[in-house]
Parts: C-alpha cells; structure tokens; sequence
C-alpha cells in the first residue's frame, strides 16, 4: 500500500513513521523545505521518545521519505493522509481549517486511480463533507472517498498509542473505502485492537468529545483537589479510591496546575463553539475551559502564599516548563501563565527542564536558563515543581535543601512526600494534601 501524509508535524511524523514500521510506503509532504530536508537526514525536529530510532530504521529500510511536493506523491498514493495543523482561529476559537482547504486544493489535480483521504487532522463535525464538496467542485471526474480518521496520541508515548490503541476510529460509509482501512490497519487488527468504524461525522465529533471529558476529569480532580485542602482530606487518596471504579478510571485524576498543550485547550474551544453553532451549548464544556484558565492564574497566588505573602524581590527555581514531561512542547503549558505573573510581582526566576528549554527561551524572556535542577535552585528563596519529570523525583532532598538560600518547596504535580520533603527541612506544599 502506498501512503501519501501531507504534514511532518507531530501527528503526520508520528503516523507516517509508524505505518512505514507496518511495511507501507509512507511519502511524507511538508512545505517546510528546511523541515524536510532535516528529516531525510533522519534528524527528528520534534522531542518524542523511541522516534529517532523508529525514523532512522525506516529510512534505512526505504520505507519512508520526505518531499515538499505533493504532486507525485499523491499520484501514486492509494491512501492520502490529511495531517496538518488546525490551530484556534485567532479571535473566535474556532478550528482554522484554512491549511485542510489548502492542502485539498494542492493534492486535487494529481488525483489517480480510486484514492481514500482521510483526515488525521482535528476538524470539526462536517469537515468530511466540505471536503468531498471542494473536491467534486476541482475534479468531478475524480474517484475518491474522504473519511474521517483520527488520531488519540499522548505526547510522550505516542508510538505506544499508535501501536497499541485503545481503539482505532474510522469514520467511513463506503464499502470501498472501508476495505482500505481494514488493510491498512491489519497489522493491528491482528494483535486484536478494536477497529471501530463509524459515520465520518460521528469520528470527527467522537475525537473532540473524548478530548473534552479528559480535559473534564481534570478541571473535576483540581476542584477537588481545593476541597481537600479546606475540608483535611488526600486528593491522592480519593483520586485512587474513585479511579477504582471502573467507570470512572483512574487516568487523569491527577492534580495540578491545569491542563495544557497542543490538543486540550483548542480542542474545548472548538467544542465550544461548534455547540453554539448548532443551538446545542455545552454549559458543562464551557466551566471546564473557565476553570482551567483561572486554575493556571491561581498557581502564582499558590506560590507567593507559600512564600509568606510576597515573593518581591525574592529567587525563584522553577522545574520543569513543558506542559507535560516527555515533551518539549510549550503551547498552553501552565509556565507561560504562572513565570511571568511571579516576574511581574518582582521575582527572579532561574528554571530548568530538560527537554524544553530552546522552544521556552522565546516565550519566557527574562528567565535565566539553567543546566539542571541543582543548578537551577542554587541561592533560590523557593524550589517550584511545574512539570513532574521523572528526574526530578529522584532529587536529594537534602542537597537540595542545602543548595537553596531559603527552604520552600512548592510540589504543584505532588511528587514528592511531604514526611520526606519535611524531614530534609523543607517547608512543603503540595495540592490537594
């Protein structure tokens, strides 16, 4: 089968790499010339666990490769992958879908044969449709079927989740096209992972609805979280007590300063605002995204209370600034609130984090970048944990105690216990304990 994925961003790189591991011939289109040619060099422009490697045996084999036309590409493809970025529109919060419309119009006079599109990309319920719309309008001798096709990848361990799905969602009411996708997606079927094909716009409602009850389960344990603090109760404690149940699951019950990176927030969003278009407002969605953006204002409060009332004037060590560890992604992560609200308020800010640092330098100026944590709190006032990476559980304590000036440590995604945090001499403070 050949494969053509128009986008080398996050989800086009991931997927293309991983169908060229299923034995497809993956072409991968990006107008990004500079991306391009880093990629046929093997050299990945994103931070993504086991990629690398997965990229480079793939090339080596001839099963992938990277161009910035989509002419030939598309020519020869019996499947085309719809995978590049549908960013909050500026100003209203809906999906820009310009980039989708603009890659339909570029791949449409290249059109061979029966071909399958489909999209990768998030986009609103209907979007298959206005895509079949243009595309009859630019070539109305042309033998296609456009599904829906999304992607449920976690940054961090997305090739775990593309080769061991949950599910695999396909929205498709063609039988020609259905017999592709059970092809392409045989390599998985066969280890038993549920292939669910469903109408294309029921996909493209299923992946927005699923991104908005997590971004839910999340906005419910902070609240909770809170309560805990007033009422004396462990969020952890309940978080494992309610997770038990395996209606509710125990995945995302885990608080912190709010959700954030390249699918949550804008997901909600468009959400949002495809219901209003509709007739049908989801109040519930709405104080989901209401709560997580005044839950990333509340973390400097948080901090400058567990400094004594203040923090000018004061040295502040931040760990970690990616919205979440295995990642060097910045967008909507909780720093790019909670940095410049304590710069504001007169505090120094020294940081580290491991992976994250050349997409943050950008965004948080003013910040002085260090080259590891013990660095980084060397003389601070106070020690903030923002991202729970994994070589910060593993800190000593003790040094780290003894490394700082002051004696505060501030634990905003609770990986640390506060009987040793307390015993190294530390005035601790975690969320919801």
């Amino acid at each position: 089968m050949n494969i053509c994925m128009i986008g080398a961003g996050y989800v086009g790189l991931v997927s293309a790499a991983c169908f060229s591991d299923f034995g497809w011939r993956v072409v991968c289109v990006d107008k990004d010339a500079a991306r391009v040619e880093q990629l046929c060099r093997g050299e990945v422009p994103i931070f993504e666990p086991g990629l690398e490697d997965l990229l480079a045996r793939n090339l080596r084999e001839g099963r992938i490769s990277f161009r910035s036309e989509v002419s030939e590409a598309v020519g020869e493809a019996d499947l085309v992958f719809l995978a590049v970025g549908t960013p909050m529109r500026r100003g209203d919060g809906h999906a820009d879908l310009s980039y989708v419309f603009q890659a339909v119009e570029e791949l449409a006079p290249h059109l061979t044969g029966f071909t399958v599109i489909a999209t990768k990309s998030t986009v609103p319920v209907g979007t298959s449709r206005e895509i079949k719309r243009r595309l009859v309008e630019l070539r109305p001798d042309a033998d296609f079927v456009v599904c829906s096709n999304p992607e449920f990848l976690r940054e961090g361990s997305a090739i775990q989740d593309f080769t061991h799905p949950d599910r695999v969602l396909v929205g498709c009411d063609e039988p020609r096209a259905k017999e592709v996708m059970e092809r392409l997606y045989m390599p998985l079927t066969l280890r038993n992972a549920p292939l669910i094909f469903v109408t294309p716009d029921s996909a493209e409602l299923a992946k927005y609805a699923a991104n908005a009850f997590l971004a839910m389960k999340i906005s419910f344990i902070n609240e909770i979280a809170d309560l805990c603090e007033q009422a004396g109760a462990d969020v952890q404690e309940i978080a494992t007590a309610i997770g038990a149940d395996g209606r509710i699951g125990a995945k995302f019950l885990h608080p912190g300063p709010g959700y954030g990176g390249s699918c949550f927030p804008k997901d909600v969003a468009a959400l949002i605002r495809t219901a209003r278009e509709f007739n049908a407002p989801l109040s519930l969605i709405e104080q989901v995204e209401k709560v997580n953006k005044e839950r990333k204002l509340a973390m400097a409060g948080r901090i400058q209370k567990a400094m004594g009332g203040s923090v000018d004037g004061k040295t502040i060590a931040v760990l970690g600034v990616t919205f979440k560890p295995n990642t060097d992604d910045m967008r909507e992560a909780p720093s790019l609130a909670v940095v410049p609200m304590l710069q504001e308020r007169g505090a120094a800010i020294r940081a580290y984090d491991p992976q994250g640092i050349a997409n943050a330098q950008d965004l948080l100026p003013g910040v002085a970048w260090c080259d590891g944590a013990l660095s980084a709190v060397e003389d601070a006032d106070a020690t903030v944990v923002l991202t729970e990476w994994n070589e910060f559980r593993a800190l000593d304590l003790d040094l780290l105690r003894r490394s700082m000036r002051g004696n505060v440590l501030v634990d905003l995604r609770n990986i640390y216990s506060s009987d040793l945090a307390e015993g190294a001499g530390l005035a601790y403070s975690s969320v919801g304990r």
